[in-house]
């Protein structure tokens, strides 16, 4: 992208003026929220999200395909940061087993593992919650773009169907695996592959007494899931994109049915992309100015798609990077995420005995670390 050069000027917008600030926060996610809620009281900051994170109305709620669970890496960043996740934020079952059903080599085992079940949306909300007043936060708003200016960033946004543009030192892009702003910087730079997480929400009066994570090649060289959620069964799975995705999840559906799973009226089908991130190189954090973090800059779990415990330390990473102020930010925030780097080529090496079929067998079958 070519970045025009423009001095410093007085636009026409909101109120007659552009808006001014040291940071722009593109995502209100986990990453955004976080970082606003540790930056907002030291530096002036706008916050945008598509979604409508401002007002709660239980007929109308915000779905974010994710399975809503937190696992022992989120909750450690959680604890880090000093922070309790509030009591309405959870929901039941509370569980501590995962079942994993090999349909490729038709094992199972069952496994403790310690997960929050937890309600997504108003997970994110709490973390909204947690930003100071200070913070301008324009939520129903769509990032347009951004061009470059003397001293800093020009962004156009749409609010309320009208455009606005504000100008920043700093534009933060934590808007996930459809980063715009990933889109536009990093065209040169490894992008993870990307998969479409599908995900249906059933009637369900019986709950399971454990979570489900179900391998099978010929619908993904992923993982798909059960999860059981106050009154309700979610089934879900990541998907190749390059695949037919839409037939591959009917596959799945079949084939549980047939092994006994009786699922209810449907409420409600919901799907989002995620990254994958197979390579240390494709973990890419941005430039000076413009910065990457959470999701948006490939930081998640290649082994488990676990994203939360990323979102948080490289958002906590960005704001501690800006405590000197903001020359030289980029550079300690460089320095800071190796160890992000180091975790998600420790993961990768992981992989195989979750993804590798005989490999998988072979650990499946020891019974090493299995409930007997």
């Amino acid at each position: 992208m070519r970045n025009k050069i423009v001095p410093f000027q007085t636009t026409e917008t909101r109120g007659g003026v552009t808006l001014m600030y040291d940071i722009v926060i593109v995502g209100a996610g986990p990453a955004g929220a976080n970082l606003a809620r540790l930056i907002g009281d030291k530096y002036k900051i706008l916050l945008i999200d598509k979604r409508d994170l401002g007002n709660y109305n239980p007929k109308q709620r915000i779905h974010k395909c994710c399975g809503g669970l937190l696992a022992p890496d989120a909750q450690k960043m959680i604890a880090k940061l000093g922070l309790g996740v509030p009591k309405d934020v959870l929901v039941d079952p509370q569980l501590f087993a995962v079942r994993a059903i090999d349909l490729t080599n038709n094992l199972e085992r069952l496994y403790q593992r310690f997960y929050y079940n937890m309600d997504r949306e108003k997970f994110d909300r709490w973390m909204v919650s947690l930003i100071p007043d200070s913070v301008d936060k324009k939520f129903n708003s769509f990032f347009k773009g951004f061009v470059k200016i003397q001293g800093g960033y020009e962004i156009r946004y749409i609010t309320n169907g009208q455009e606005e543009t504000a100008k920043t030192r700093i534009i933060v892009g934590a808007d996930g695996a459809s980063s715009k702003l990933r889109k536009i910087i990093g065209k040169d730079v490894g992008i993870p592959e990307k998969y479409i997480a599908i995900q249906e929400w059933f009637e369900c009066s019986h709950p399971m007494p454990y979570f489900i994570a179900i391998f099978d090649e010929e619908i993904t060289d992923f993982y798909s899931w059960l999860i059981p959620k106050d009154n309700y069964l979610l089934l879900g799975s990541a998907l190749r994109l390059r695949d037919n995705f839409r037939e591959k999840y009917n596959v799945l559906k079949r084939k549980l049915t047939q092994l006994g799973f009786n699922f209810g009226d449907k409420i409600k089908m919901e799907s989002a992309y995620i990254y994958r991130p197979k390579k240390v190189s494709q973990f890419y954090v941005g430039m000076d100015g413009v910065t990457l973090i959470g999701e948006a800059a490939g930081a998640i779990s290649p082994s488990s798609a676990e994203g939360i415990s990323y979102a948080l330390k490289s958002s906590l990473y960005l704001a501690q990077s800006l405590e000197k102020g903001i020359d030289g930010y980029f550079d300690r925030y460089k320095n800071m995420v190796k160890d992000i780097k180091l975790n998600l080529f420790i993961k990768n090496l992981k992989c195989p005995a979750m993804y590798n079929p005989l490999v998988r067998k072979l650990v499946m079958v020891s019974g090493v670390r299995c409930i007997k």
